[in-house]
């Protein structure tokens, strides 16, 4: 039996990687941070959108929630990812 994260994609994230939604084995990602790990290494494109570059972390460019609930009332990317979980990604506009 596979156990699986279904992902989604919202803006720009969606439109650098063609796609709202992919689905990624429990495997290829245990935790939050791994599953952004993954991410960025089967779409390449999407680490410039996806990670700080300064602070290597995703949280500053983009809103991310587990289950309907954002990632900073959890574990943060520690968050241990279960079979059916289903994690947003939401680019984050900054503006000044």
């Amino acid at each position: 039996m596979s156990a699986s994260i279904t992902v989604r994609f919202v803006g720009s994230l969606r439109n650098a990687i063609g796609k709202s939604k992919v689905t990624f084995n429990i495997e290829e990602a245990k935790t939050l941070k791994e599953l952004v790990e993954a991410i960025v290494k089967k779409f390449p494109e999407t680490k410039r959108l996806l990670i700080d570059p300064e602070l290597r972390d995703p949280r500053p460019n983009t809103l991310i929630i587990v289950n309907d609930r954002e990632v900073s009332v959890l574990g943060g990317l520690e968050t241990i990812l279960q079979d059916g979980d289903k994690v947003v990604f939401v680019p984050v506009s900054h503006g000044g």
